[in-house]
């Protein structure tokens, strides 16, 4: 599911130490680390230095540092003091079916190996993290660190400092990466609204109003005898005179057709006909019975063929619908498609497009040592697509849908599953949607580099600074039971809605409706102009791989890497 690998970035410190601590839990969805039940002995080279849970429960209920805390003041400086009281007091409202559910996933152990060997206890393994973990979300005042503290079924753990500063480095040298590359994506936008020639954009309508269409909202079933898939689908005729073009939108993980109702409703209400499915295999009902346990998966590899397939079928049978059922009747144009995806929606976009699945990079990120040392959550789920090279050796997976002629993807997973050979086939117009606070699918490795490898000129990268991996969701249907997701993960959403609105609107009446006085929407001064401070919003149509290359390098070259005391 999307919430799956959760917010690990948001919570870096400046500090090495306090660093690793507070960014190694976050990548279960959950907020800051573990350190002992009893007591925390810290060895760095002959050096260790032990501290009692006590003490630290007794700063951050009070604030008071006494002498067993204040003899420590040198590694822990008074000024970042109120720093730790803060990660030891921070709380986080997660279900302990839910937490337990995800950390029993293939994807959870390996995080929870990660940890553990950071971490040292007694016993082997890192059942006991996982029981701490699952006990303290039970707890009436949510998850604390000091909770898990509690719960821990060990009377002590010691923990490597020189192992928590190498990953403190390579922590700080990807986030300064990262800001660097958001920033270059900010300049190259300023740039191009000085230099680029600009319509009146007070005499453009505002997209962000419904258009003047009513539609009809049809809920059918399609079943792929072939692939025993079930696809209840959503579609919205407007009622045009002419024929509409076709927009389908693909939900991510553990979602469905309803957190996209205000998209469709929108583009529909401007004279398009809009189908979002819901992929059986990957959808809130499969989050559903993984959190009760009836599925061992958040979603099987099959599901990166399967659901481009789902779309290329529900077309085919729309294709003869078109010709026999009434209700769209001579209504549809199915040789004019744009698909707009998210997350693992977004992929599904992308290989519709043209880009395809790059075995070779996946064999090559996918190595046990490569993960061992990655900070890119998604790739744990794009390494599930090995799976479908080895079960169907030798097999074409060419997933492109000639119907489609422009896509919009938006925090979707590319570095390794296409890579740049896969991204480069594609040859339709594509917008890419990036999120600078995205830590399922990091803005960096998942669409700003991969922007660049893009071959077509017609390409987009819009950035929303301050935007998550989560804040383009809409409102899912209460009925379904989604798994609702604490506001800071997913930020001013309202405005990112709006944003999508507008954007899609534009691109796909550019696109796919052929409409080119919708052009002036797509470029950097429109954005700037309709950009908040609560979610900046940045547009840029090109990005030097070089270029940008050199930025991170000299970036990284230039971080400072922290320090301690030699014993």
């Amino acid at each position: 599911m999307n919430s799956l690998f959760g917010n690990w970035a948001s919570s870096l410190r400046k500090n090495s130490l306090l660093l690793v601590l507070s960014t190694l839990l976050p990548t279960f969805g959950i907020s800051n680390s573990v350190l002992a039940a009893e007591r925390i002995y810290a060895s760095y080279s002959a050096l260790e230095l032990s501290i009692s849970v006590n003490t630290l429960e007794n700063y951050a209920k009070t604030g008071v540092i006494n002498e067993d805390l204040a003899a420590y003041q040198q590694y822990l400086p008074l000024q970042q003091l109120p720093e730790l009281r803060r990660i030891l007091l921070n709380r986080v409202k997660v279900s302990p079916v839910v937490l337990s559910q995800l950390l029993y996933t293939p994807q959870g152990e390996f995080l929870l190996h990660r940890l553990a060997q950071v971490i040292k206890t007694s016993q082997p393994g890192f059942g006991n993290l996982r029981s701490a973990l699952i006990s303290a979300s039970a707890e009436s005042g949510g998850l604390t660190l000091l909770n898990v503290l509690r719960k821990y079924p060990s009377s002590s753990i010691r923990l490597d400092v020189a192992e928590t500063l190498e990953i403190a480095t390579e922590l700080e040298k990807l986030v300064n990466q990262t800001h660097s590359a958001i920033a270059a994506v900010s300049q190259e936008s300023k740039i191009e609204a000085a230099t680029t020639p600009q319509p009146n954009l007070s005499q453009l309508p505002d997209l962000k109003v419904p258009g003047k269409f009513k539609s009809q909202k049809y809920t059918l079933k399609f079943f792929d005898s072939k692939r025993n898939r079930l696809l209840l689908t959503d579609v919205y005729i407007p009622n045009v005179q002419k024929t509409a073009p076709i927009i389908v939108i693909s939900h991510g993980l553990g979602l469905d057709s309803s957190n996209f109702q205000y998209l469709a409703t929108h583009l529909s209400s401007y004279g398009f006909a809009v189908v979002v499915p819901n992929h059986p295999g990957s959808d809130a009902k499969q989050l559903r019975s993984l959190l009760k346990g009836h599925a061992i998966e958040v979603a099987e590899p099959g599901e990166f063929q399967d659901r481009p397939l789902d779309v290329t079928y529900i077309l085919n049978q729309l294709e003869k619908g078109n010709q026999s059922d009434s209700r769209f009747k001579g209504r549809l144009n199915l040789q004019q498609v744009g698909v707009f995806g998210q997350s693992l929606g977004g992929y599904t976009a992308l290989a519709l497009a043209g880009a395809k699945i790059n075995f070779e990079q996946l064999k090559q990120d996918c190595q046990p040592a490569a993960l061992q040392k990655t900070w890119n959550m998604s790739l744990l789920l794009q390494c599930r697509a090995l799976e479908l090279s080895i079960s169907k050796s030798g097999k074409n997976y060419n997933l492109r849908d000639e119907r489609v002629k422009a896509a919009i993807a938006v925090n979707p997973i590319t570095s390794s599953i296409f890579g740049k050979a896969g991204l480069s086939q594609i040859k339709t117009p594509v917008m890419i949607v990036s999120s600078s606070d995205d830590t399922v699918a990091p803005a960096l490795s998942e669409q700003i580099l991969p922007f660049s490898w893009f071959a077509n000129s017609q390409k987009y990268l819009v950035m929303l600074v301050g935007g998550t991996h989560f804040s383009t969701i809409g409102n899912g249907n209460p009925a379904n039971q989604q798994v609702a997701l604490p506001t800071d993960m997913i930020g001013d959403a309202s405005q990112a809605r709006r944003y999508m609105n507008v954007l899609s609107l534009s691109f796909f009446q550019t696109y796919i409706a052929g409409k080119p006085q919708y052009t002036p929407y797509l470029n950097a001064a429109y954005t700037q102009s309709i950009s908040s401070k609560s979610l900046g919003l940045s547009l840029v149509k090109s990005l030097n791989t070089t270029e940008l290359a050199q930025l991170l390098d000299i970036q990284g070259a230039k971080t400072v890497k922290k320090k301690f005391p030699t014993p």
